[in-house]
């Protein structure tokens, strides 16, 4: 693809690398973000910084969203001043926060009555996925607008699957975060029963992580938890979102899941004792606290 203006809107932990990829394609960057300092090393490399989402999006021809939650996505496009008010006809529309569902076929409908087209993108992969540019992307939306951006996000993703129509990228997600909750579980336990036991954890992920117990969670967060790192790759808080909504659409398909139930109650013990802002390892902590 040819250089083209693009819009990056919400430049925390993942976004920030992501758009920087973007940058370094040659693409003409317009960036926001509610702290400033947080696109700081964008600006420094050539980015265009904007007061507003809205301003960003009026200079792009594609514009990114990658913000925490589903009112701040909600705020971000239908807004006053917002993305759908201010992108030119013929925008692309890509919100790759993980959100509602319903929210995505909101966006949808809202855009195309603008002549725009919207995309739910959601990504999974965190901090070293996105630094890495290997984070798998999972699409939703229009099809055509889907095979318009797929060469830019060839260049933030390795694993990129159209899933269907509006908001079937967010239930993809979904089905991700479901997944990630059980095994964010079973190696906390596995860890702890370890260390009950008398053995080094350490030595015990050693032996295991690379079998039929280990996961790519185990293998990256584990480490980081056995050292007290609970630095935020993906927040706690944002996990939480993320298990709220996957409950809300399985409520609503008459869809019991209890494991993902049961890492909802531990993780919002986690957020209760001030951890909310930590990194989802953080459920470690929980066990630590047994003796």
């Amino acid at each position: 693809m040819s250089p083209r203006p693009l819009a990056f809107i919400g430049t925390g932990v993942m976004g920030r690398s992501m758009a920087g990829h973007l940058l370094k394609a040659g693409h003409t960057l317009h960036v926001h973000n509610r702290t400033r300092a947080k696109a700081q090393p964008l600006l420094d490399a050539g980015a265009h910084w904007h007061d507003t989402a809205g301003s960003a999006a009026a200079q792009a021809d594609f514009i990114f969203t990658i913000v925490g939650f589903p009112q701040d996505v909600e705020e971000t496009y239908l807004g006053a001043g917002g993305i759908i008010a201010s992108a030119k006809p013929g925008a692309v529309l890509v919100d790759m926060t993980t959100s509602s569902p319903q929210l995505a076929r909101r966006i949808a409908t809202a855009a195309a009555a603008k002549g725009l087209a919207a995309l739910d993108a959601p990504v999974t992969g965190g901090d070293v996925g996105a630094r890495e540019a290997r984070l798998s992307i999972m699409v939703g939306g229009d099809e055509t607008a889907y095979h318009r951006v797929r060469p830019l996000f060839e260049l933030m993703g390795k694993i990129i699957v159209f899933h269907g129509g509006p908001g079937a990228g967010q239930l993809c997600k979904l089905a991700n975060q479901i997944g990630i909750a059980s095994v964010m579980m079973s190696w906390c336990e596995a860890l702890a029963f370890a260390r009950h036991a008398g053995l080094d954890p350490t030595r015990v992920l050693e032996s295991i992580g690379g079998g039929a117990a280990g996961s790519t969670a185990m293998t990256v967060l584990a480490p980081r938890a056995l050292k007290g790192d609970f630095a935020p790759g993906f927040y706690v808080k944002h996990f939480l979102k993320d298990l709220r909504l996957a409950l809300e659409a399985a409520e609503a398909m008459k869809l019991d899941l209890p494991g993902t139930a049961q890492a909802k109650k531990l993780y919002d013990q986690v957020a209760a004792r001030g951890g909310e802002d930590d990194g989802t390892q953080a459920l470690f902590r929980l066990y630590q606290a047994q003796g």
